[in-house]
């Protein structure tokens, strides 16, 4: 079976939105998918959704299993990741769409505790091989770092940068707590980087380690605005599959789009954030379908442009 678009999902609020909205009536059980989401869902006009789990290890297996389970034709495909997100508030703000470039691990590091890291550091993590912070790792492990195809993400950003997202009277309430923006103004769709990693975090000291890290792995390139478990799980599998000829990993594109922030508003402590600060999830979640769909609408409407690489 020939697929145009494939969207990955990570759980079922981030994939219903397609699938209502897409008539992805068609089930297609796979082999080596999540117990929950066992099946991809598709529609006549070869757009498939297939949502593999949240975390890093669900990441990696499910996109494995969809890549080699040989019931799709992948080659020209064209890849969406598509999922909610902690967002820096100095970057964006809940509900805002972003379109990433930099995919960058944050799990991979050395963690000395707080309370017995060395005089005069700000964080206890650094890279793995270094002996500490500022120091750039060797390549150990091959899924550090990813950097997506520049003109697709151009072109996406062409045609989806109009696009009003929604919003609630609750993310509104809950973002005016922040006075700076663009943290209290209302979401759109921007361009920054993402960080991966399986922990859940939340604070200013985290957020700027998260800035140098990502700085740090880039050459000064990334600037990271999202943070999330996946992302690097996910492209780790997506480009093995390119390396044996499955799928074009030029064609694969990441959107996030924030439902938390990931650190306090003044006044407010960072464990509050963290337990307190998911007010946006639902509007997240619609914004995932709002900002791409132009895009995939785009796709499938003129694949004869589409199919031979990403049009002028």
């Amino acid at each position: 079976m020939p697929v145009k678009m494939m969207i990955i999902s990570m759980f079922a609020l981030e994939a219903q939105p397609w699938i209502t909205n897409l008539n992805l009536t068609q089930e297609i059980p796979v082999r080596g998918l999540s117990d929950q989401y066992p099946a991809v869902h598709c529609n006549s006009d070869a757009v498939c959704d297939v949502t593999i789990g949240a975390g890093h290890a669900n990441a990696a297996a499910s996109t494995m299993a969809l890549l080699l389970n040989g019931k799709f034709d992948l080659t020209r495909t064209y890849f969406l990741i598509a999922g909610i997100a902690g967002i820096d508030p100095r970057q964006g703000t809940i509900g805002s769409a972003a379109w990433a470039l930099q995919v960058i691990d944050f799990g991979l590091e050395y963690e000395l505790d707080a309370r017995e890291m060395p005089a005069g550091w700000e964080s206890g993590y650094f890279a793995i091989g270094s002996l500490g912070p500022g120091q750039l790792p060797p390549t150990w492990y091959g899924t550090e770092h990813y950097e997506l195809n520049p003109v697709l993400l151009n072109k996406i950003i062409a045609l989806t940068g109009p696009v009003k997202l929604a919003d609630s009277a609750i993310a509104q309430a809950y973002r005016a707590n922040y006075p700076y923006a663009p943290a209290n103004q209302p979401p759109k769709i921007i361009q920054c980087d993402t960080a991966s990693g399986d922990t859940y975090w939340n604070g200013r000291v985290l957020g700027v380690h998260a800035e140098q890290w990502v700085a740090l792995l880039t050459g000064g390139k990334g600037a990271y605005c999202t943070t999330e478990q996946e992302d690097n799980a996910t492209m780790a599998a997506l480009t093995r599959g390119a390396r044996a000829g499955l799928i074009d990993i030029s064609r694969v594109a990441l959107l996030r789009t924030g439902s938390d922030f990931d650190r306090p508003f003044p006044g407010q402590s960072a464990y509050t954030s963290l337990i307190k600060g998911g007010v946006a999830f639902p509007v997240a979640a619609a914004n995932l379908y709002n900002a791409a769909v132009p895009w995939v609408n785009d796709v499938i409407s003129n694949w004869s442009q589409w199919q031979a690489g990403v049009p002028e």
